[in-house]
């Protein structure tokens, strides 16, 4: 083709070159646009049919069904919270995927070490706190759709106990309990919540166990921040209430489950993707939630929820969603009754990031 352009416009051989250089450089860049976008995905487990990996892939689904061949995703499941994840981590990178995403807490130290050595690439980090130039983290505020569990809880409660199955003891998880202790008290200034540690994400075993050690101490409604389906299990086989935690849990507990708190990671995959394809990605860490419609209290059991608890649920969240209330607000007090966050002020998103206290209703202590 630059051959024939330039005979018919009688070209310099030198103009002739350059016209052929560019000629090459647009199909080379033409050729290159048309290859879908590599995005890889690294799980702590498979996906299964609920919880934390199953709440991920949901979202990796959407895009995969907004976004089509435009991008090429990849999966490595079942990769440990170890340097073993560093090996997933480069092998990903080295195959020229443009965006990767960790998806666990304890893969962070990894990840990050992994994108100094490429620069080119996207780095995104669930639920951490670092950054470097391509490194950024995200993370959807569970902490809001707890409060409305706690909520829901307090209005369902009969015995005033409530129990928390916790994993790890770190703020992410702190932070669900408070808000989840602090809604059920709203509604219900009787009620405490226990709390069990199994100090892992996964274990169903250990999950099961603790959800039994409280529901033996009286604890009639449950909530988990763990990720197998064994809670809302024990919870329908014991005969109590519990909530659904990452996904709809309803179908392993159609009797039991109250609601679920459901996160809608999709809505932020897309948002990425969009921003890379554009050449707008920066790395400010995203902390979206019920605004965004990130995440929410969904699948309400209608026939165990009362139209009281349905009522004042529904105005609690268009409250958080209108900026008009934030679970965090004070006054709040500790276990010990002292005031942590004073009338009139709530706790920044900084403040949030590093909470290792309890609030006063939490029956329970920080592993240490």
């Amino acid at each position: 083709m630059a051959r024939a352009v330039a005979r018919s416009l009688r070209l310099p051989a030198v103009l002739f070159a350059a016209l052929g250089a560019t000629v090459a450089f647009s199909a080379a860049a033409t050729a290159a646009a048309a290859q879908p976008m590599g995005v890889a995905f690294v799980y702590l487990g498979n996906p299964g049919d609920a919880g934390w990996t199953y709440a991920h892939e949901q979202g990796v689904k959407a895009i995969e069904a907004k976004f089509g061949d435009k991008i090429k995703v990849t999966r490595i499941e079942n990769v440990p919270e170890s340097a073993d994840s560093e090996r997933v981590f480069r092998d990903l990178a080295s195959k020229g995927n443009k965006i990767i995403v960790g998806s666990s807490f304890g893969f962070q130290d990894f990840e990050l070490k992994t994108a100094k050595d490429y620069p080119d690439t996207v780095f995104e980090h669930a639920t951490g706190y670092k950054k470097a130039a391509n490194f950024a983290t995200y993370d959807v505020r569970t902490y809001q759709s707890a409060y409305l569990a706690g909520l829901v809880g307090g209005y369902t409660t009969k015995s005033n106990t409530l129990g928390f199955v916790a994993s790890v003891p770190v703020p992410e998880v702190v932070r669900n309990i408070n808000a989840f202790t602090m809604g059920a008290r709203s509604v219900n200034p009787n009620a405490k919540v226990k709390v069990v540690w199994i100090n892992t994400w996964f274990d169903p075993g250990k999950e099961k166990q603790a959800a039994e050690t409280l529901i033996g101490q009286g604890a009639d409604v449950l909530i988990q921040n763990t990720d197998s389906t064994a809670t809302m299990q024990t919870a329908e086989q014991k005969k109590v209430h519990a909530f659904g935690w990452d996904s709809d849990m309803k179908k392993f507990g159609p009797n039991a489950q109250l609601g679920a708190c459901v996160s809608y990671w999709g809505v932020y995959y897309t948002h990425l993707i969009e921003q890379v394809q554009a050449g707008t990605w920066t790395n400010s860490p995203t902390w979206w939630g019920l605004k965004e419609k990130a995440i929410d209290l969904a699948s309400i059991n209608t026939d165990a929820v009362s139209p009281t608890a349905q009522k004042a649920l529904a105005q609690k969240r268009d409250d958080i969603i209108a900026g008009k209330f934030d679970p965090f607000a004070g006054p709040i007090k500790d276990q010990s009754g002292a005031i942590k966050v004073a009338a009139g002020k709530s706790l920044s998103d900084a403040d949030l990031l590093r909470l290792n206290w309890f609030v006063q209703g939490v029956d329970g202590s920080l592993p240490k």
